[in-house]
């Protein structure tokens, strides 16, 4: 096996492995009463250092990853020699920023779990729209200025969930070292677009991509998909294609997988390994093909909401194109862990179904015409359930 693809961390200069270690999805394991997940600190030690021992020099955690306990489980693992060859970001949420002291409090809380002197990048963590002016009210960058001169972090960033114009107004709005967005084969015209990736690569910004396999969905290819690529001269798991469609772009300065156990991981290193996995990697023909595949993907959506939003707001709170969009997303790629996941979070937050009155509010609003209430009840019986 050759060595993993490297890539110029943006105008920062230094080199990164292609292929980063994101650590929100570890080794975990359910307890059998409450189905709660907890990382499984032996499995999840292994991948880490074996990521470490075999060319990835790129690790990506947070605040919040695993209840809070992702950047210790990171922090173990590479201690030592290991910490020292490779760069960690990591991530402080708006939600855990009380005052400028707590920021602080935070962050050194951080080095503690990290092991470590210093973050080599430090990211506000989930910026979006409208959080994005809260930030800025608090000061957050700021002190992060005052971190960076103190050599506690040694570059500044954000992670964006969102549309296009609001990335766009972050991004101009400061002068960063580095972003990381959601982006894959199908989300060219999704959250910050193909756009975000050309806008970060003009300013010399460092591009980092989350979600390149749509939460594993793109690691299956249904019949129309699997179509498109056996059309192709070279056989190829839909894996590759999806992976491919992003080391294309030169931009791109690194590609997280949360990868969650070892041959995973040592699958897409041997494919990040392979000498032509680099910037203009793909042929006419081979886009024309993803293109088709991203066709196949969305012909499967069942429930025929456009995300126009005309349903809301729901007066019980209830958080409609979204549930559908996890819905059609697990029909998609017959595949419901991460969309039942992501509506764990929905549900924390009060938008779940379960707070539907039935009220039909909605279904007088729908421009398409779908019986929501009842389309909501099936969509929230295959999401429910999630722990963790």
């Amino acid at each position: 096996m050759g060595e993993i693809q490297k890539r110029t961390f943006g105008r920062l200069g230094y080199g990164v492995s292609a292929l980063g270690l994101g650590c929100m999805r570890l080794p975990s394991t359910a307890d059998p009463k409450t189905n709660l997940r907890t990382v499984d600190l032996e499995k999840s030690y292994e991948l880490i250092r074996y990521a470490a021992d075999n060319g990835i020099s790129y690790f990506d955690t947070a605040f919040g990853y695993h209840g809070t306990t992702s950047e210790a489980v990171l922090g173990t693992a590479l201690e030592g020699e290991r910490r020292r060859r490779v760069k960690i970001a990591t991530k402080q949420p708006l939600n855990v920023m009380k005052d400028k002291d707590n920021i602080r409090r935070n962050l050194e809380n951080t080095l503690t779990k990290l092991k470590t002197d210093y973050i080599d990048i430090y990211l506000l963590h989930n910026v979006q729209a409208g959080n994005w002016d809260g930030f800025k009210e608090i000061g957050a960058l700021e002190v992060y200025e005052q971190f960076k001169a103190e050599g506690l972090i040694k570059a500044i960033g954000f992670s964006y969930h969102g549309g296009y114009d609001a990335f766009s107004r972050v991004l101009g709005e400061y002068d960063w070292d580095m972003c990381q967005i959601q982006q894959n084969l199908l989300d060219i015209h999704n959250e910050a677009t193909e756009q975000a990736i050309k806008d970060a690569g003009d300013k010399g910004v460092a591009l980092v991509i989350m979600e390149p396999l749509r939460g594993g969905g793109l690691t299956n290819a249904p019949a129309p998909v699997k179509a498109a690529y056996d059309s192709y001269k070279t056989r190829r798991e839909p894996v590759e294609w999806a992976f491919r469609h992003l080391v294309n772009y030169p931009q791109i300065s690194c590609i997280l997988s949360g990868m969650s156990d070892l041959e995973q991981l040592k699958s897409n290193i041997a494919l990040f390994s392979k000498p032509d996995m680099t910037p203009g990697c793909l042929s006419a023909e081979e886009i024309d093909i993803i293109a088709k595949a991203r066709a196949g993907y969305q012909s499967i959506v069942t429930i025929p909401c456009t995300g126009c939003g005309y349903c809301m707001p729901c007066p019980s709170g209830v958080q409609i194109p979204e549930t559908f969009a996890k819905y059609n997303e697990g029909m998609m790629f017959g595949a419901f862990d991460n969309p039942k996941r992501s509506y764990m979070f929905t549900t924390r937050f009060g938008g779940d179904v379960s707070h539907c009155t039935k009220c039909g509010a909605c279904v007088k609003k729908c421009p398409q015409h779908i019986d929501v209430v009842s389309q909501l009840q099936i969509a929230h019986e295959k999401l429910k359930g999630w722990v963790e």
